[in-house]
């Protein structure tokens, strides 16, 4: 299998579980999900993070820290949509989760700043206005230059 395609397989895979799921795979779950040998999905995990499309768990390239927009770790921003709970990397992504879902979805989270909770939330296809302001401390052309970080 070309590795273009074999990166593809190993996307939709890693997506389609974590959709059913709420939890992002490791690369042994997505080896035997799709029957491909682990170390070729291994590869295709550090070819996906070269296309800034998954970034790995540090020092465990098995694992997934971030598989946009959903975090491969538990985070402050949790997001409830489907009667699946998953979790956002950031307030951007809890948006991106209800995005990428095609469906309604609400975020109880907090502030990064004050710890004040925050309820963000998705009804038909948009976001429900509140007054809140969203800051990113890093400009988005170098979020990956320290994507935990961001």
């Amino acid at each position: 299998m070309r590795d273009d395609d074999l990166d593809t397989k190993v996307k939709l895979a890693i997506y389609e579980m974590t959709v059913e799921a709420g939890q992002v795979p490791n690369s042994s779950e997505v080896s035997c999900q799709i029957d491909i040998d682990e170390n070729e999905v291994l590869g295709a995990f550090g070819r996906l993070h070269a296309k800034r499309l998954l970034l790995p768990e540090p020092g465990d390239p098995s694992r997934i820290r971030m598989a946009p927009p959903f975090s491969g770790i538990p985070t402050k921003f949790p997001v409830e949509a489907d009667g699946v709970r998953y979790y956002a990397n950031c307030v951007w992504d809890a948006y991106g989760i209800a995005a990428a879902l095609h469906c309604d979805a609400i975020s109880r989270a907090s502030d990064g700043y004050t710890g004040e909770p925050l309820t963000l939330e998705v009804k038909n296809g948009k976001p429900v206005l509140k007054s809140y302001v969203t800051h990113f401390a890093v400009p988005a052309a170098h979020w990956w230059d320290n994507l935990i970080f961001t």
